[in-house]
């Protein structure tokens, strides 16, 4: 097996964007585009054959779009889906950050304690004090405080190629709700394994200070799975792929499946192997009859395990076999008639006596 950089951060390779709105030319030249809210999820990509599959799953109509500043053209399509199917790539698939943005760049990008690009103390605080994120909401100040900008890997499982797609938000409240989310359910899983999950955008209305505001906010909702089926350890990877076969029965969320010929191979004679066996069958993982190719390979296992134990006191050897120094020939050996505990062994197995070293 190949090495690996030991200190390079392993990450796939990010295919598109999935926004909740999108910007259109200020009357003024001089003012900066407007923005406007999407009650459908919009997705960019530099590609166009992902975003004309998109359009075909989501609807909506693909065109060509030149992101703010000097970005390269892509192409997008504002879709006519609310929510999107998705799973949680393992690992942590959320990033967030305070950032204010130029056309110069990223000017500040906070953790909320200490600005990351000078190493000051958050400059929000310092200059408007702890509710400093309203501003936000006052078009003629927003732009001289941090936006609390959230950014979540998904994976799209339907679009083309294999990479994460990135959905990012800049709600206040949006990131709170993502951050509880994605941390309880990495409690459950630790990074480890696939999520199925749902993307929805849920309008919502907040009255303060006599106004009343409507705002989109995206939302992470766990799907197909249940709570407690999610805080319990990694999904099955089929189980994360297809929840809904699950919840219909057609697939078992159960333990990982024993290592049935690891556990044969590691047995000392063909009754443990047999044993082996009668496990895999109560937990329905071979036929009643022993006509499947583990049981097969199973059996194979049992009569090796037979042949050795004749090679180790030599019963092999057949007639060519002397008598004893004590001038005493081996008996014959006459096989006992199958007792109940080998009744559950498949007749085509017929195992020797497998006598114990």
């Amino acid at each position: 097996m190949g090495g690996r950089i030991i200190t390079n951060q392993r990450q796939a390779r990010e295919l598109g964007r999935l926004r909740t709105g999108w910007s259109v030319p200020n009357d003024d030249p001089k003012k900066r585009p407007r923005p406007v809210k999407s009650k459908t999820w919009v997705i960019s990509s530099h590609a166009e054959h992902y975003v004309e599959k998109a359009a075909e799953l989501y609807g909506g109509t693909v065109e060509q779009w030149q992101p703010q500043g000097n970005g390269a053209p892509q192409f997008r399509v504002i879709t006519e889906a609310q929510q999107l199917d998705a799973v949680l790539p393992g690992g942590d698939p959320l990033s967030q950050y305070n950032e204010m943005w130029s056309k110069g760049g990223c000017k500040r990008r906070c953790d909320g304690e200490t600005e990351q690009l000078s190493r000051r103390p958050c400059l929000c605080i310092a200059e408007y004090g702890e509710d400093w994120y309203l501003l936000r909401q006052n078009v003629y100040k927003k732009d001289k405080v941090c936006a609390a900008t959230s950014r979540l890997n998904v994976v799209l499982l339907d679009m083309p190629d294999m990479g994460v797609w990135r959905a990012e938000t800049h709600s206040f409240y949006a990131s709170n709700e993502l951050a509880g989310t994605v941390d309880m359910v990495l409690s459950g899983t630790g990074g480890k394994g696939l999520v199925p999950v749902t993307l929805r955008i849920e309008p919502r209305t907040r009255v303060a200070g006599g106004q009343t505001k409507h705002f989109p906010v995206v939302v992470v909702e766990v799907r197909g799975v249940t709570p407690r089926q999610a805080l319990s350890g990694p999904l099955p990877t089929a189980v994360a792929l297809d929840p809904a076969a699950a919840a219909e029965g057609r697939l078992a969320i159960e333990a990982p499946r024993p290592d049935y010929l690891a556990d044969a191979e590691g047995a000392l004679t063909s009754d443990d192997v047999r044993d082996v066996w009668r496990k895999a069958r109560q937990a329905g993982h071979v036929t009643k009859d022993g006509d499947d190719e583990l049981s097969q390979k199973l059996l194979a296992i049992a009569a090796r395990k037979d042949a050795e134990a004749k090679d180790d006191d030599g019963s092999n050897e057949g007639d060519e076999q002397g008598p004893d120094e004590e001038g005493i020939w081996d008996g014959e050996v006459v096989e006992e008639a199958p007792t109940e505990r080998t009744t559950s062994w498949p007749a085509a197995a017929a195992p020797g006596s497998g006598a114990r070293r």
